[in-house]
């Protein structure tokens, strides 16, 4: 089943984020690899051409796997919330509608 994972930032958050996207990065590359990623993205605060600049909300993943509970596990080792960055993570079942 597909799930959708909500990180959150912390109040500024970004040198963070920036300082540990490498290994944020390589969890979803294997995600991707496995057939198991449909979308990834950060959620700028800014709607505009310098958004990365004003920092983000957060971020949202959404991937299949087995259970609710594997969708938790593998959300809570995220690095982005090790590193503080994230200060929570929300999991939930995701229906994709379309496309």
């Amino acid at each position: 089943m597909l799930y959708a994972i909500w990180g959150v930032d912390a109040p500024d958050s970004l040198a963070g984020r920036q300082a540990t996207r490498p290994a944020h990065v390589e969890r979803l590359k294997l995600l991707l690899a496995e057939g198991r990623l449909v979308l990834a993205g950060p959620r700028p605060k800014a709607d505009a051409a310098d958004a990365p600049q004003a920092g983000f909300h957060g971020s949202l993943i959404v991937a299949e796997f087995p259970s609710l509970e594997a969708a938790q596990a593998w959300a809570e080792a995220d690095p982005y919330l090790a590193a503080g960055v994230y200060v929570r993570v929300e999991v939930t079942p995701f229906i994709q509608a379309l496309p």
